[in-house]
């Protein structure tokens, strides 16, 4: 594999489009499967090739990058009737960004390497606006050979690419890190509610937390959406109760692990597919 290997992408949806993009723009040949074919033409129009499948797409690259929401949609994408590892092909590197269980990655990890290919865990923290820049930080677990055959392209991809250890590791990251971003988000929420009916108004307590040490991208992002009363996902609110659910199946239970699991929950009926910082609409009753 050199620097202009041909490269697959599965998956172009709020972050795997833009991701794509970069790569196809760094000028690797790209060749493209998502599930809605429309989502293909923005791709095929800058020069990327589509595809009917995944295991249709495998034997034209040399690495394959996907980026879907669950781990029922990676086991179809692996293992379904033209999933990866129902290609004739071998010896190919296979990048899972999605967050998902450790659990999948290390069952996807065995089946890849017993069909001659080698997988890796690698998902990302940032949303739309770090995945256009190339600002994601990846967390990655597998073969650290692998991680090292993947590192030039993850340049294109994040400011960060850090090689945690074996399969699995990558997701138990991404699941801690999620937990802390649960915990950012319910936090600036309610200080916000609590500003507000203290008669404070809401720009001014942007302004201070954005010039205190409790300033950070996420507050000063998440501030504004609030401030514009602008809710569209950028990370989507179902998604993180998703990841909490999977935290809590491997084993996180302390105090207000429980209570940001419990709040998105609850959100998640109605406001599952704004914006994780809409669970302030939950907390304030609207």
């Amino acid at each position: 594999m050199n620097s202009l290997s041909p490269v697959g992408w599965i998956g172009l949806g709020t972050m795997g489009l833009p991701m794509s993009r970069r790569l196809l723009a760094a000028g690797y040949p790209l060749t493209v499967y998502n599930r809605s074919k429309d989502k293909t033409e923005a791709l095929r129009a800058l020069g990327a090739t589509t595809t009917d499948s995944p295991a249709a797409l495998l034997p034209q690259v040399d690495i394959v990058f996907l980026i879907v929401s669950d781990d029922q949609a990676v086991r179809e994408l692996f293992t379904g009737p033209q999933g990866l590892l129902q290609a004739p092909a071998t010896g190919k590197l296979l990048i899972n960004m999605s967050t998902v269980s450790p659990g999948i990655s290390q069952e996807l990890a065995a089946l890849s390497q017993a069909q001659g290919h080698t997988y890796l865990d690698a998902p990302v923290s940032g949303s739309v606006k770090q995945a256009e820049g190339g600002q994601l930080v990846i967390m990655v677990g597998g073969q650290e050979q692998a991680f090292s055959l993947a590192s030039p392209l993850f340049e294109h991809l994040g400011k960060l690419a850090l090689h945690l250890g074996a399969p699995g590791n990558g997701n138990r990251a991404k699941l801690a890190m999620n937990t802390l971003l649960a915990f950012h988000a319910q936090g600036l929420a309610e200080t916000f509610l609590f500003a507000q009916q203290q008669g404070l108004k809401a720009q001014d307590l942007h302004t201070l937390i954005a010039n205190s040490a409790m300033g950070n991208v996420f507050a000063k992002l998440k501030g504004e959406a609030i401030l514009a009363d602008n809710y569209q996902a950028a990370f989507a609110l179902k998604l993180l109760a998703k990841d909490l659910r999977l935290a809590k199946a491997e084993g996180l239970g302390t105090p207000m692990s429980e209570v940001v699991h419990h709040t998105f929950q609850e959100a998640l009926p109605a406001l599952g597919d704004e914006d994780v910082i809409a669970v302030l609409k939950h907390l304030s009753g609207h």
